[in-house]
């Protein structure tokens, strides 16, 4: 990540030389992840709805499974977004769409019956996935009335502030210590009253 950093940050700007560990819980990563899954699953909606519904025997709702699409590329982007919450619910919501359609291709006569009743069960699956991101992320991130966030225990330096107590004196002092460092420009030795 940090080689994408650097190639987008301008001249004078600082380079990026290793990131620090993700700040993302499961919760979070579990969001993302179906973020993600939905856009996926909505191109495949929309570029191949014919044989999505071929093999699901429900032939002339191509349109539907195309909306269907653009609905869960919108899920994932919200899902995505700072507003997760409302991507997850949105997904709860388009996931009892999906079942309910589904559900029509169970009918006696279709032959195709059994690939329907397999992604039923993987629609409920994935709900139920849902259902739990939805609850984990509102219970991490929803403030109760009154509630006040403490951030007394962060010191905003990753190492903490006694591992870099000095750092910056050292490397001045020997520019070769630094890892990993090229700049444009040569240095000159800090001179210190000490």
């Amino acid at each position: 990540m940090s080689f994408l950093s650097n190639m987008a940050r301008s001249h004078g700007d600082p380079k990026v030389l290793r990131s620090g560990p993700s700040s993302l819980s499961s919760s979070d990563r579990l969001a993302r992840n179906l973020g993600w899954f939905s856009i996926g699953l909505g191109l495949a909606e929309i570029f191949a709805a014919g044989k999505i519904t071929t093999a699901l025997g429900i032939r002339g709702k191509e349109n539907l499974v195309r909306a269907f699409g653009a609905r869960e590329i919108g899920s994932g982007f919200m899902t995505l977004s700072v507003d997760k919450q409302a991507g997850l619910a949105s997904r709860i919501a388009g996931d009892a769409l999906d079942i309910a359609t589904l559900a029509t291709a169970l009918r006696p006569d279709n032959r195709k019956r059994a690939n329907a009743a397999l992604a039923l069960a993987m629609v409920a699956g994935v709900t139920l996935l849902d259902v739990i991101a939805t609850g984990v992320s509102s219970a991490r991130h929803t403030r109760r009335q009154g509630q006040v966030r403490n951030y007394g225990d962060r010191s905003g330096f990753p190492k903490g502030v006694e591992a870099s107590r000095g750092a910056a004196r050292k490397q001045l002092a020997d520019p070769r210590s630094a890892p990993n460092e090229t700049n444009d420009r040569p240095r000159t030795p800090a001179t210190t009253g000490e």
